[in-house]
């Protein structure tokens, strides 16, 4: 259910989402048009972002294989549906994305089911993770971790749609099921 719909295309103000892309129009996107009822908000949260997806250390599957793990325990279709598109272009195949839906005890998964519920990495957790990512590295994916999860709060809250043509992710996943193919 929608709480706070986006704000029409035509109705954006342009300068505000200009971070994430300087000197293009944006194409509608719900979240975009949540992200454009609030102007001052956009352009601070949109400039942080884009260094989490354009600048950040971090190598992009491990990105999003992160992204998709918040997404699943949080139940975020939005999120979901669109790393899920990202995450498959950075390489991410079928069967991690199976182990991210059954919580398969993966490094990634642990660093993010850690942090979602205690706040905090664990020590094994911790050393586990620095032995393969250098101290920027481990900065950028805790904070991925957080702000993907800010987002999914704010997308479930205030009731983010899915986009036309993304395919409702089933969130009621269970082993028997399949992973949607690459086209949906």
């Amino acid at each position: 259910m929608t709480r706070l719909p986006p704000l029409p295309h035509a109705e954006w103000d342009m300068d505000a989402l200009a971070p994430l892309a300087p000197g293009r129009k944006l194409p509608p996107s719900n979240a975009l048009g949540l992200f454009a009822r609030h102007p001052a908000l956009a352009t601070a949260f949109l400039t942080f972002n884009k260094h989490l997806l354009g600048d950040s250390t971090l190598p992009a599957r491990t990105r999003e294989l992160a992204i998709l793990r918040v997404a699943w325990r949080r139940r975020c279709k939005y999120e979901w549906a669109q790393h899920l598109l990202i995450a498959r272009k950075a390489g991410v195949t079928d069967e991690e994305i199976v182990q991210i839906q059954e919580g398969s005890p993966t490094l990634l998964s642990r660093a993010v089911d850690e942090l979602e519920v205690d706040g905090e990495l664990s020590d094994p957790t911790y050393a586990e993770l620095s032995a393969e990512l250098d101290d920027r590295q481990l900065m950028d994916l805790v904070f991925t971790i957080g702000t993907y999860g800010l987002l999914a709060m704010a997308f479930n809250t205030f009731g983010v749609e899915l986009d036309p043509g993304l395919p409702d992710p089933d969130f009621d996943y269970s082993p028997q099921h399949t992973v949607p193919n690459r086209e949906g």
